[in-house]
C-alpha cells in the first residue's frame, strides 16, 4: 500500500501539488495549517524513531546470534 502511495506522489507535477496545497488551505484555513503541519511532522518523526528502534533491535539480535 505504501509503495502505491509513493508511486502516486511521484507522478504528480508542480501544478497538481499546488492545487492540492490550495485545497488543503481552503479546508483547514490559514490558522489551522501550521498546527496540521506540526502534527504531521511529529507523526513522521515518531514513525522514523520507531523504525530505527526496530532496526537497532534486529541488528542487536543478529549480533547476539553470531556470538
Amino acid at each position: 500500500m505504501t509503495a502505491s502511495i509513493l508511486l502516486f506522489l511521484n507522478s504528480l507535477g508542480g501544478g497538481e501539488m499546488l492545487l492540492i496545497g490550495l485545497l488543503i488551505l481552503l479546508f483547514f484555513g490559514g490558522k489551522k495549517l501550521p498546527e496540521l503541519m506540526k502534527g504531521l511532522g511529529k507523526g513522521i518523526r515518531e514513525f522514523q524513531n520507531a523504525k530505527n528502534d526496530v532496526k537497532d533491535q534486529i541488528n542487536k539480535e543478529l549480533d547476539d546470534t553470531k556470538e
